[in-house]
């Protein structure tokens, strides 16, 4: 199987009824009890029980349809794995500005953030959180299977942030980089970096109240506690339990961490 894009478990239904394999409740998308959520799920399909790393988006889609309409969807299975495949491959380099103060602390974050889901950084301004953050969510191979979704409280910032972000990373706003804000949308369809306006985030949280195009999200100079927000940290807050595989991130300049 080396070399495919779908790896696949060959369990048989008559292995499954003869009790030869842990019950598995069939029509149903899960993470192997070996395998980290976000990067894996188990899903059965045609007799067999595929394992496929997938996007958030499409794990909740074909979960959805499996339990509505059962019936055999590998290919559909395939094609959103490729979807991956081609994110992934897509990461460019990463390299981190020496003279930057948080340089010095990311093995620190990068320990901190793939162990808890949520996580506050406060650091003084300058220090280099708004631009090397999302980078660091990348390295920890976040931004593949959703965006890393990157607010920041004005339209001009949330430019400039993502300039300067693409620009660290060797690529142009609009690829692995893009910005949002009111009048102008540069993400396309292999960005994995998304700088946005909180008012932005939280109009996308009409349409998808689960927040399943990300699945890291920054909320940046939280400390000027708006209203937009303070909306935002409440909304994720109750949306935590039910995505488990969602990073959150507050980072601020002068925020009690405590």
């Amino acid at each position: 199987m080396q070399g495919r894009a779908l790896v696949v478990e060959a369990v048989s239904v008559e292995a499954i009824a003869k009790g030869e394999t842990p019950p598995e409740p069939r029509h149903a998308l899960h993470a192997p009890r070996d395998v980290p959520r976000r990067e894996t799920v188990r899903m059965y399909s045609g007799g067999l029980w595929h394992e496929a790393a997938l996007m958030v988006r499409d794990r909740h889609r074909l979960e959805k349809r499996l339990r509505n309409r059962p019936g055999d969807i590998e290919a559909e299975l395939v094609t959103a794995e490729l979807r991956v495949h081609k994110r992934r491959s897509s990461v460019p380099p990463i390299t981190y500005p020496a003279e930057l103060p948080i340089t010095e602390r990311r093995h620190e974050l990068l320990e901190l953030i793939g162990a808890h889901q949520v996580v506050v950084v406060a650091g003084e301004t300058g220090s280099g959180k708004s631009t090397q953050i999302p980078k660091i969510c990348l390295e920890l191979g976040r931004g593949v299977q959703g965006l890393i979704g990157h607010t920041q409280p004005r339209r001009l910032a949330a430019r400039s942030v993502s300039e300067r972000i693409a620009e660290e990373l060797g690529s142009e706003v609009g690829a692995a980089v893009g910005f949002t804000v009111r009048f102008s949308d540069q993400v396309g369809e292999n960005t994995l970096i998304k700088v946005m306006t909180d008012g932005i985030l939280l109009a996308e949280t009409r349409r998808d109240q689960m927040l399943l195009a990300y699945d890291t999200l920054i909320i940046d100079e939280a400390h000027e506690r708006s209203l937009n927000i303070d909306f935002l940290l409440g909304y994720v807050k109750q949306l935590l339990p039910r995505r488990p595989d969602l990073k959150i991130i507050i980072t601020s300049a002068t925020i009690d961490t405590e």
